[in-house]
């Protein structure tokens, strides 16, 4: 990866502070990223990993698969890093039109709609609970096979059931445990995937 200099100042103090640690190489990527998106060590604390998430996130996006978000901000956030790797279809539930329904917001029906379209994709829930339900009401009865769920939405809940739901689910997955998440956790963890993923396709090239 390629960084200016203050950046590589700023990943030197988070290393320096978080010290060792049992991350695999690329986790330990996101969480420094994260942390230095949000300048928030807790992250060190709540983010989560399933063992099959890295893995499954690059091959769905080396194989372009879409990337479905849930807001505007995760879609604009990623875009330049989509558009310099491998040009994945990018959908925003938030931007998608739906039959309007009062008891649901337009975030909900746009990841069903476009989940139902793309049912392999990777959905990214930076903002509601009630998005990742959506999600995972759909992939746990087996109308969707998302290849990874990003479930990094903040919550005033004590207890998040959707991210519960989520890491006991048998879907690869990344998540925040707990109140901690938002769109920059969500844009961290994607674009670094992304790179990660370039890099290693580009690094096995003859």
């Amino acid at each position: 990866m390629e960084w200016h200099k203050t950046t590589l100042e700023t990943l030197s103090v988070i290393d320096q502070q978080i010290g060792s640690h049992s991350s695999s190489p690329a986790e330990y990527e996101i969480l420094r990223q994260v942390i230095q998106a949000t300048a928030d060590y807790e992250y060190q604390n709540v983010l989560r990993f399933s063992n099959s998430a890295l893995q499954a996130g690059a091959s769905a996006i080396a194989n372009r698969l879409p990337i479905i978000v849930d807001t505007s901000i995760v879609m604009a956030g990623i875009m330049p890093k989509v558009r310099a790797t491998f040009a994945n279809p990018v959908f925003c539930a938030a931007e998608t039109s739906t039959r309007p329904q009062q008891e649901r917001s337009a975030i909900d029906w746009g990841m069903e709609t476009l989940l139902k379209r793309y049912p392999e994709a990777i959905a990214v829930v930076s903002e509601s609970s009630a998005a990742l339900d959506t999600v995972l009401n759909l992939a746990e009865p087996g109308e969707i096979e998302p290849a990874l769920i990003i479930g990094v939405s903040s919550s005033f809940s004590p207890t998040d059931y959707s991210k519960q739901r989520l890491h006991k689910s048998p879907f690869a997955n990344i998540y925040t445990e707990g109140f901690k998440g938002n769109a920059l956790v969500a844009i961290a963890v994607i674009n670094v995937l992304l790179e990660l993923t370039w890099e290693a396709q580009n690094n096995n090239r003859p």
